[in-house]
């Protein structure tokens, strides 16, 4: 018997995807918070510098800040580094914009997801993530 709970989510940007969820415990700007060439965060007053996103599902209230941050998951996708897929609490053009843009010029692209506060809380680090083309997550047990 299946016991995974599934979310729905609104999609910004479709896709699929699988991978553990890296639950920041604050909004991040990758303009200057993530290196897009190792995945790493690289914000030293953010209270996950260090953390490797690459092809992990990251789950994070919103971004923050630059718009330049589209051109960093832009070049994340480019080099490799990019999340499995991003999941927030707030719609955030910005990430959509970068993911959109990069599924437009290299055919790949984090699909991005947005969850009601009560289903953002449900997601937590380590847990085994499926996302669906229609926004279903899939959280395994």
């Amino acid at each position: 018997m299946n016991s995974a709970k599934k979310l729905r989510a609104k999609v910004l940007v479709a896709g699929t995807a699988s991978g553990v969820a890296l639950v920041l415990s604050e909004p991040l700007s990758l303009w200057g918070g993530l290196n897009p060439e190792t995945g790493e965060i690289i914000d030293r007053r953010h209270p996950q510098a260090g953390q490797i996103v690459s092809g992990q599902v990251l789950v994070l209230p919103s971004g923050r800040g630059s718009s330049s941050a589209s051109s960093i998951l832009l070049e994340a996708v480019k080099q490799g580094t990019a999340p499995a897929a991003i999941i927030t609490s707030e719609t955030d053009g910005i990430l959509a914009l970068g993911a959109a843009v990069a599924r437009e010029m290299y055919d790949q692209s984090p699909p991005v997801l947005v969850l009601s506060s009560e289903n953002y809380v449900q997601i937590q680090t380590g847990q085994s993530l499926q996302i669906s083309q229609d926004g279903v997550i899939q959280i395994e047990p």
